[in-house]
C-alpha cells in the first residue's frame, strides 16, 4: 500500500471510531422515548363539570374509581386535585390529622387545609377566595390558585363548562393566566368575588343517615330552647318522597321536638285537620313524636318586616295559630323540584309550609286573596311572597331558627304530589345553615353542577318556573345571602 493510501485508510478508521464513540455517549445520556417527548412537549388536560372522565393529551381517562367530577361552588370551579397533579408528574400528600394537602410540582410546594382560606406557596401565606372542601372523600381545590402557583394556563369555556389546563414544556413556563368566556345565562349567580370570611357558612355531608343528620345539626351549635318546632312535610299519599321517620327520628327526639305542619290549600288528603292527622299517623310520624297541625284552630297574622332594600310583595303573613306555642324552630326540608315554584327548600318550607290554608292561598296569589284556587296567579309575585313570608316567620321567631335541607330523592315534583316523577338525579347529601338563602343557593349550585348530567331535568324545572327569582328577591330584601362558605363535615 502506498503512503498516501495508508494515510487515507488511517483517517477513515479514526472517523469511524469517533462516530461510534459519539453515538455511544449520546445513547448513554439521551432521555428514553416517552421521557424525551414529555420533556419537550406541553401537556393538555381537559375536565368538564359533572363529567367523571378527563382527557390527558387527548386520551380519555377516569378521574378516579369513585366517579368524582369537577364542581362549581359559589361561582368557583373546584377540581379533584390528586388526579390533576399526578397526571402532570406532581405529587400529592394528605395529612389526615391536620386535614392538610401538600402539592409538589417541580420546585414549587403548595399547602392547603380543608375549610381554611389560608394557603401556603413555598411557605409564604396566601389568601384563597374559596375554601378547599372534601366531596365524596376527594379533596376539591380551586383551579385558579393552583394555576397561578404552578404557572399553568387555564381556559374556562362557560358554554361547554370545560376547564382546559395547559402545562408548559420544560424551560417554557410562562406566567399563569386564566381566560374566561361568558358563563351560561341560566347558571345560578352569586355576588362577585366568591366566598368571603363574612359570608354565612353552609355545612355539608354526603351521608344521608340518621347519624349524619344529627351530626350536621350538632355542627350548627344551635340552642333549641323551650318548645321546639320541627317543620317538615308529612307528604301527600300515596307515593310522595317525604323524609321518612326512620331518617329524622333521632334528630327530632334529640331536641324533644314537635313535628309541625299546616293544612293544604289545594284539596287532597291533608286539607282538613282530621285527615291530615291520619296521614301523619299512616306515614309513621306520630310513632316518633307529637304532631301538631298548627292551623287546626285557624290562622294568626304576623307582619312582614321592612325590607333592607327593594319592596315586599306582601306586608303581612297568615300562619298557623299554634306557631305562638313554640320558642325555637328547625326547618327540616326535603330539597327537590316543585311544579309551581321550580324548587322547594328552606324558603318554601318556611313560607308555604308554615302558612295556614288561607296563608298558602295568600302567598300563591302574591297577596291578592286568601281563598279559592291557588293556580293562575302572577308567578314572580308568588315567588317573591315566599321570601317575604319567610322573613315574617324568622322575625316572629326572633331568629331562633336553623335550616337543614336533605338532598335525596331529587324528583322534579314536590312532596305535595302523591305520585311524583321518579328522580333522574342521584342523591347528594345534607346541608345546614343559619341562613335560609345560603342553604338553598348551595343546593341549587350543587344541582347546576350536574346541569349537563343527571340534573338536567331538575334544572329545566327550576328555570321553566323562574325559580331562581325566589333567591334573588330573598337576598334583596335582606332575608339572607347568596354568597356562602361551603364546609364539609365529612372526615
Amino acid at each position: 500500500m502506498t503512503k498516501a493510501k495508508k494515510s487515507i485508510a488511517f483517517i477513515a478508521a479514526m472517523a469511524v471510531v469517533c462516530l461510534a464513540f459519539g453515538l455511544f455517549v449520546w445513547q448513554a445520556n439521551k432521555p428514553s422515548g416517552d421521557s424525551a417527548l414529555a420533556a419537550s412537549a406541553e401537556q393538555i388536560l381537559t375536565l368538564q363539570i359533572g363529567n367523571p372522565q378527563m382527557t390527558v393529551d387527548g386520551e380519555s381517562v377516569n378521574i378516579d374509581d369513585s366517579g368524582t367530577t369537577p364542581v362549581i361552588i359559589d361561582s368557583r370551579t373546584l377540581l379533584p386535585v390528586r388526579a390533576v397533579v399526578e397526571a402532570v408528574g406532581g405529587t400529592v400528600e394528605w395529612d389526615g390529622d391536620t386535614r392538610t394537602t401538600t402539592l409538589t410540582y417541580k420546585n414549587d410546594v403548595i399547602k392547603l387545609t380543608i375549610d381554611s382560606t389560608t394557603a401556603y406557596l413555598n411557605d409564604a401565606a396566601q389568601q384563597l377566595d374559596v375554601t378547599p372542601v372534601i366531596i365524596n372523600d376527594r379533596t376539591m381545590l380551586p383551579i385558579r390558585f393552583i394555576a397561578e402557583s404552578f404557572k399553568f394556563t387555564v381556559d374556562w369555556d362557560g358554554d361547554m363548562q370545560t376547564v382546559t389546563i395547559t402545562v408548559p414544556a420544560k424551560g417554557d413556563e410562562p406566567m399563569a393566566t386564566t381566560n374566561v368566556t361568558a358563563a351560561p345565562t341560566a347558571a345560578p349567580t352569586t355576588a362577585a368575588g366568591g366566598q368571603t370570611s363574612d359570608a354565612p357558612v353552609v355545612y355539608m355531608t354526603t351521608e344521608i343517615t340518621p347519624e349524619a343528620l344529627v351530626k350536621i345539626y350538632e355542627q350548627l351549635g344551635f340552642n333549641a330552647e323551650g318548645n321546639v318546632a320541627v317543620k317538615m312535610s308529612t307528604g301527600e299519599p300515596p307515593n310522595s318522597n317525604y323524609l321518612r321517620p326512620e331518617l329524622i327520628k333521632d334528630l327530632v327526639q334529640k331536641v324533644n321536638g314537635t313535628i309541625v305542619e299546616c293544612n293544604t290549600a289545594y284539596g287532597g288528603s291533608r286539607s282538613e285537620t282530621a285527615t291530615h292527622k291520619q296521614v301523619a299517623e299512616d306515614h309513621g310520624f306520630t310513632a316518633i313524636a307529637n304532631v301538631d297541625i298548627m292551623d287546626e284552630n285557624g290562622s294568626m297574622t304576623i307582619p312582614v318586616p321592612a325590607p333592607e332594600s327593594g319592596t315586599s310583595t306582601i306586608t303581612e303573613d297568615y300562619v298557623g295559630a299554634h306557631l305562638e306555642n313554640y320558642d325555637s324552630l328547625i326547618s327540616l326540608a326535603h330539597f327537590k323540584g316543585h311544579a309551581m315554584a321550580g324548587y322547594g327548600g328552606a324558603i318554601k318550607n318556611m313560607s308555604i309550609g308554615i302558612g295556614s290554608s288561607e296563608g298558602k292561598a295568600w302567598i300563591h296569589s302574591g297577596g291578592t286573596k286568601k281563598s279559592g284556587s291557588i293556580f293562575g296567579g302572577d308567578q314572580d309575585a308568588f315567588l317573591e311572597a315566599m321570601g317575604d313570608a319567610t322573613s315574617a316567620v324568622v322575625d316572629y321567631m326572633e331568629n331562633k331558627v336553623v335550616y337543614i335541607n336533605v338532598m335525596n330523592r331529587l324528583s322534579v315534583d314536590c312532596d305535595c304530589d302523591g305520585n311524583p316523577s321518579e328522580p333522574d338525579m342521584h342523591d347528594i347529601g345534607i346541608l345546614a345553615s343559619y341562613d335560609p338563602v345560603a342553604v338553598d343557593q348551595a343546593c341549587i349550585d350543587l344541582i347546576y353542577a350536574q346541569k349537563d348530567g343527571d340534573g338536567a331535568s331538575l334544572v329545566n324545572r327550576i328555570e321553566s318556573r323562574n325559580g331562581l327569582h325566589t333567591l334573588e328577591h330573598a337576598a334583596e330584601i335582606g332575608l339572607g345571602s347568596r354568597e356562602y362558605n361551603l364546609v364539609s363535615i365529612d372526615a
